[in-house]
């Protein structure tokens, strides 16, 4: 047994046994709506009960219809006589069947004791009949057990009631409505009777206690003398809808219970419990806003300020295995700015950056983290989103409201301030996959993302949780709190745990242009014959005319994909290198693509193409204006010569001829998987020049020879793919016969039977210097005539 239970049972173990205050105790929890309250509650509330039967002017001997108490059933002919105390406000209910019913409850007494009488739904209109203080006579009843074994009658459905002459019961104690100021409620009271002005009505909360779900609203009642929390629990908290009531409203609560929550006395509404609007004399409400800047440590304050920063919502888990969540805000008035802290249902309240709210009943405590106070919200707190209020200090914050607003991207550009936070919107123009990366006691997730509006482009850093939100390229985002730093180039923005990232609101959205639009404004459509090495922020549009298979490579811990392929416009034609996912794009030879934000780099003495993680390729469907067939490109691209016509200067051009003195004795090269460096037969399984361990090298074919046509020949060697093309064999196909001969030269024969085979060759010459002539280098073989 808890302690606070044992202290509670010392108050009346003179009156009770243990072990029958511990079955009361389980009797409660088990047969009454009590879900909202803990053992403790429910123990204080039998002691208040015993002690409340000192104070009671009816003596302790059974009253006369015990007798009656003792029957099983219901007999029409039973009748019961009392004066009414108390007349409780009526309860809706849903009963088995699916159907609401009502309930009311009312207490009788006379000289010999109390009793409740339950009124349910076909006896609701005979509480007309009579008032508080009335004798009244009923008839047509049940008996059964309420509280704690004690007797209460359940009227029937044909009940009938009378109300008597008070003078010829003479005996029955009258009815005093004492009336008790709030300053004088203390927790001993029990019970009081009150009337007050309702200054806050909070809103209804849900629960879970004990696996039942349970409701919870409050009210601060304030009369001259002072000010108390009322709470109504369960179905009471329909009341205020019901009767209704609203902020402003004087009330009389009839029959109240104290009670005491961390050091402060309140009232809670129970069965036997009435609350009644009327005229009551009660002071006016008079609303006190305390200002931001003069905050200090005080309960039940009231605040009014503009949300200026939104924190994410936290969940977290008590100890007892519950769950609970808080958001942070911060807020701020024209005389400063503080952190408001969210509880439970508050945390998931729609408030927006730039909202004004009003906070009614926070707690002000000194956070010594941040050596600042701090407003916390609790079970008794209402907030308000967006007052209509037309007060001073609500058209200020409004003014201030036009200064939250999202910035554009040029003005971030322009900003020198590392650390300032800012508010943006945008369209994803490019994002990374998230990679993770060790810190020193952790292992973090980062992502990067271009971001662009009609202003600009800026690169955004994504962190831990951030780096993990769903997004996709094109999306329209908003980011806030975002943080200014300086890049390798230019200025960034880095996006962590106090940032958030969301859908933009309508109005977020009205000078946002599309993602064609965008491209628009931010790309420099180009020719392939205008790039320049190191241009940035460029489109292409051209059309695949080769296109290789895409091989894996080893990275330092990972394994990495790429692609090349030949793309050509009306202009020219340059070699594309894609990286990873990119590689895996589903493309084919003839396909127009769309290139945007390609890196261009000059490699082997010509600009190439790379796309990675930065840049987008779209297959474009259907006819591109400008931009001709893929045979209307191939012959403008690789024009037609005689092999006496070319020089060093020859790129992109077609040949067609015979082979000749084409070798076949060795046509395996051995290299190294990691470098590409050839490796000579024999030699020890590590790799000459970058000392790599190599279990299987890479197999590359090659075969040596000439092409002639009747104004020349050129000396040729064709590799991989076109070297396949022309055995009718793939690679690994060649190497298992090698390996299976032990003779590198096994297709020698294969390979000398080519001589005198027409072809016609797509490639680039250059000068060979070992041999002093000119070395046609093929890219394509076009055709093949055997």
């Amino acid at each position: 047994m808890k302690k606070e239970i044992l202290d509670e049972y010392e108050k009346i173990k003179d009156k009770i046994s243990k072990e029958e205050f511990l079955k009361q105790l389980e009797e409660r929890k088990r047969e009454y709506d009590v879900g909202f309250m803990d053992d403790v509650d429910i123990a204080h509330m039998i002691v208040g009960e015993y002690l409340n039967q000192e104070n009671e002017p009816l003596s302790e001997r059974e009253y006369k219809i015990a007798e009656i108490a003792e029957m099983e059933g219901a007999d029409r002919n039973l009748k019961i006589i009392g004066r009414v105390f108390r007349i409780s406000n009526i309860r809706s209910f849903i009963n088995r069947a699916g159907k609401e019913g009502k309930v009311a409850n009312v207490l009788l007494a006379d000289e010999t004791r109390k009793i409740r009488a339950v009124f349910w739904t076909p006896n609701i209109k005979l509480l007309k009949k009579f008032k508080e203080g009335d004798i009244i006579q009923i008839e047509g009843f049940q008996v059964r057990g309420g509280f704690a074994g004690r007797k209460e009658i359940h009227l029937q459905p044909r009940a009938t009631i009378r109300v008597l002459d008070p003078a010829d019961h003479p005996n029955i104690p009258e009815y005093k409505e004492e009336i008790t100021p709030i300053a004088d409620i203390r927790e001993e009271n029990k019970e009081v009777n009150i009337i007050a002005r309702i200054t806050r009505i909070s809103r209804v909360r849900t629960f879970e206690r004990n696996g039942k779900e349970g409701k919870v609203a409050s009210m601060e009642l304030k009369d001259e003398t002072g000010k108390i929390t009322y709470t109504l629990w369960n179905r009471d908290t329909e009341l205020i809808k019901k009767l209704p009531l609203k902020e402003g409203d004087a009330i009389k609560v009839l029959g109240a219970q104290t009670r005491k929550r961390e050091g402060e006395v309140y009232l809670t509404h129970h069965g036997l419990t009435r609350i009644i609007k009327g005229d009551f004399k009660v002071p006016e409400v008079e609303e006190k806003i305390l200002k931001i800047g003069n905050l200090h440590e005080k309960r039940d304050v009231n605040v009014i300020g503009l949300v200026t920063k939104i924190h994410d919502k936290i969940n977290f888990e008590r100890a007892d295995g519950t769950t609970g969540s808080l958001r942070s805000l911060e807020i701020m008035d024209d005389t400063g700015a503080a952190r408001v802290t969210l509880w439970h249902e508050d945390a998931d309240l729609d408030i927006k950056k730039g909202d004004i709210i009003k906070i009614e009943g926070g707690n002000v405590e000194f956070d010594n983290y941040t050596s600042s106070h701090r407003i916390n919200t609790n079970w008794n707190t209402r907030i308000i989103i967006n007052p209509e209020e037309d007060t001073g200090l609500i058209k200020v914050l409004k003014e201030y409201r036009e200064h939250l607003k999202p910035v554009k991207i040029s003005s971030i550009l322009e900003m020198e301030e590392e650390g300032e936070e800012v508010d943006v919107v945008g369209r994803i123009l490019s994002l990374g996959d998230p990679r993770e990366f060790q810190r020193e006691d952790s292992v973090g997730i980062v992502r990067s993302m271009e971001l662009a509006d009609d202003t600009g482009v800026i690169r955004v850093t994504l962190w831990d949780e951030k780096a993990t939100t769903s997004l996709n390229v094109g999306d329209a985002i908003k980011i806030e709190n975002a943080r200014i730093r300086l890049g390798l180039y230019d200025i960034e923005l880095s996006v962590g745990k106090t940032s958030r990232i969301m859908k933009p609101l309508p109005e977020d959205m009205e000078k946002l242009p599309t993602m064609e639009e965008l491209e628009d404004i931010i790309y420099t459509t180009k020719k392939i014959d205008e790039i320049e090495e190191d241009d940035r922020r460029i489109k292409i549009i051209g059309r695949v005319i080769d296109l290789y298979e895409p091989r894996e490579f080893q990275r330092e811990d990972s394994v990495g994909i790429v692609r090349s392929m030949e793309l050509a416009d009306d202009t020219g034609v340059i070699r594309v290198t894609l990286w990873d996912e990119k590689a895996e794009t589903p493309l084919n030879i003839g396909d127009a693509v769309k290139i945007k934000n390609p890196r261009v780099r000059y490699r082997n003495e010509n600009l190439e193409l790379s796309l990675g993680r930065n840049s987008q390729i779209e297959v474009i469907k259907g006819e591109i204006k400008d931009l001709p067939s893929f045979e209307e490109i191939e012959e403008m691209v690789y024009p037609y010569k005689n092999i006496s016509d070319l020089d060093e200067e020859s790129e992109n051009v077609k040949i067609s001829g015979e082979l000749t003195d084409l070798y076949g004795d060795r046509i395996i090269s051995y290299r190294c998987p990691r470098c590409n460096t050839r490796l000579d037969i024999g030699e020890e399984n590590i790799c000459n020049f970058c000392g790599e361990a190599i279990d299987e090298p890479r197999h590359l074919l090659m075969i040596p020879g000439r092409v002639a046509d009747e104004t020349g020949e050129i000396r040729v060697t064709f590799f991989g793919r076109e070297a396949e093309k022309l055995l009718g064999m793939k690679t690994e196909e060649i190497v298992d016969v090698i390996n299976k001969t032990g003779d590198e030269g096994a297709l020698h024969d294969k390979v000398e039977d080519l001589n005198g085979v027409h072809v016609t060759v797509i490639g680039n010459v250059n000068f060979d210097e070992y041999n002093e002539e000119l070395r046609f280098n093929p890219k394509k073989i076009v055709d093949i005539k055997f």
